[in-house]
């Protein structure tokens, strides 16, 4: 499952952003068990691995010059509710790159 979010953010900016903000991932995955762990593998690149109900889901987020693109392999017991899963990583992606409060 591919999902890109467009912006409009310098590289250094949107790195900045999700290495502050990641931990807040497993807030919003519902029933809240999900253990989301992160690691940078570049500057460009995170690796992202979700444990939530038993799966274990693997993928990556690219930092490209005007869109942040999940990839993530989504196994086929959950293919059906793929468009659940890119709807909410699409909005709370957005929201991962806002501006803070304090930088408003």
């Amino acid at each position: 499952m591919r999902v890109a979010i467009p912006h409009d953010l310098p590289r250094a900016e949107v790195q900045r952003r999700l290495k502050e903000r990641s931990h807040e991932i497993a807030d919003h995955i519902p029933g809240g068990m999900a253990k989301v762990t992160t690691g940078w593998v570049n500057d460009d690149r995170m690796n992202i691995n979700v444990s939530a109900m038993g799966q274990d889901l693997r993928g990556v987020v690219d930092i490209e010059d005007n869109q942040l693109v999940f990839e993530i392999a989504l196994p086929m017991a959950l293919s059906f509710v793929e468009p659940i899963i890119s709807g909410a990583i699409k909005q709370q992606g957005q929201k991962m790159l806002e501006a803070p409060a304090a930088d408003s």
